[in-house]
């Protein structure tokens, strides 16, 4: 996985300032209510390049998650001296019964009193919110089509709140406490991205086919052990599923229009199920438990592939996969270079932490493939027994390299 695309877990946060760390069970942390700050972002820009160092290959399973921010004015509420952005859902040690605690005590003030009727977009994070009644969310329906609730203590969803956002485009609930959603969002048809990561989700939500324009969907490091839901949801183009307890591949037959599939993280055995993903071009299943590469037959379009951390004993099964441009088997058990010759179109190759002996197949697999730019082979035999030669031998035998491991040319 890129380095642009491992980035993505780490997601906005107060626009581009860091925010000062407080804890939540620090008994004097409720003593001072913090004053929630209003910002008005214009236009947001990151840079998402890569680091001088080189790419650097992650486990696979992070949030992915794209920020197309658009120039329109952005309304956003941030309460100070919350914690990072990172914090997750609950573990089953530590999930309650979703009562607030005397020191997550919900403020549920109207933070949007400032604002006028027709902001298009609406962002409150970290500001413990707990209930959306007092938001008054209403009176922006005519105007508002994203609406952020980040890293909030949000547990339920009410039906009468979201009803009347009917030209909502974009909602965001991640990082709240949320177990299930009903009917909440059944009016929301012209909703097109529902981010539910980081929440006690048990099951994927059972209503799916009222979001009839729905295009992207994050339901990462939830407690889903199945995949359901998706029968009526043919508009999906990219469904993020990782982090979770998924065991099989099952449940993606109507998704016939999906360009990316990330299912990293999970404990799934076996690929499969995804004959009918003729379109798919990201498939992403790394740190699963998957021992053959197999059924990718029909995914003839596929450009991006990532299948590290898991137990790969043979590279192979990919004859039909011509279109790949990135391929990653890195940190399985992988003990030769092979049957990836006809791959002319690849450009970044992560093979590292495998049991590749000698470096002799770049030759006959590699050389001939002008588009190769980046290629891990580190923590293999093959450059852990040959230190000092390893680099050179790997240079000499593939000069169209411009990136060996995490480092270039």
């Amino acid at each position: 996985m890129s380095l642009e695309e491992e980035k993505r877990v780490q997601v906005r946060v107060a626009g581009d300032a860091a925010l000062a760390s407080e804890d939540l069970n620090d008994p004097t942390a409720g003593v001072t209510k913090a004053t929630p700050q209003i910002v008005v972002d214009e236009n947001v820009s990151e840079d998402k390049g890569k680091e001088k160092q080189g790419i650097v290959p992650g486990s696979g399973w992070a949030h992915h998650r794209e920020e197309n921010r658009k120039s329109a004015p952005s309304a956003r509420v941030v309460l100070p001296g919350t914690q990072d952005d990172t914090l997750g859902a609950e573990t089953d040690e530590d999930e309650g019964d979703g009562e607030k605690s005397e020191e997550e005590e919900a403020d549920d003030g109207d933070f949007l009193s400032d604002f006028p009727d027709d902001s298009p977009e609406l962002e409150l994070l970290h500001c413990r919110i707990g209930s959306l009644a007092n938001l008054h969310l209403a009176r922006f329906a005519a105007h508002l089509r994203k609406l952020c609730l980040r890293q909030n203590i949000i547990s339920h969803l009410d039906p009468e709140v979201f009803h009347q956002l009917t030209l909502l485009e974009e909602l965001d609930l991640y990082d709240n406490k949320i177990k299930s959603v009903g009917d909440a969002l059944d009016k929301l048809q012209k909703l097109t991205v529902l981010d539910l990561s980081f929440n006690l989700l048990r099951a994927v939500p059972d209503r799916l086919e009222f979001l009839t324009s729905l295009d992207t969907i994050y339901f990462v490091q939830n407690k889903i052990s199945k995949i359901t839901g998706f029968n009526h949801s043919g508009s999906l183009r990219s469904l993020e599923l990782g982090g979770n307890r998924i065991r099989k591949m099952e449940g993606l037959d109507a998704l016939v229009n999906l360009e990316e599939l990330w299912l990293g993280k999970n404990k799934i055995a076996k690929l499969e199920g995804i004959g009918n993903l003729r379109k798919l071009k990201i498939l992403s299943l790394q740190s699963n438990r998957i021992t053959k590469l197999e059924n990718l037959d029909t995914l003839t379009d596929l450009d991006q592939l990532y299948l590290s951390h898991n137990g790969l004993e043979r590279l192979e099964g990919l004859e039909h996969n011509t279109q790949l441009t990135t391929l990653d088997v890195g940190n399985n058990f992988i003990p030769a270079i092979e049957n990836i010759d006809h791959l002319v179109n690849l450009e970044e190759l992560w093979m590292n932490g495998n049991k590749i002996p000698d470096l002799h197949s770049l030759d006959a697999q590699l050389r001939h493939i002008k588009t190769l730019k980046t290629l891990y082979l580190e923590a293999n035999p093959c450059q852990t027994l040959d230190r000092a030669g390893y680099r050179r031998k790997v240079m000499l035998a593939l000069p169209q390299l411009t990136q060996i491991d995490a480092t270039y040319v």
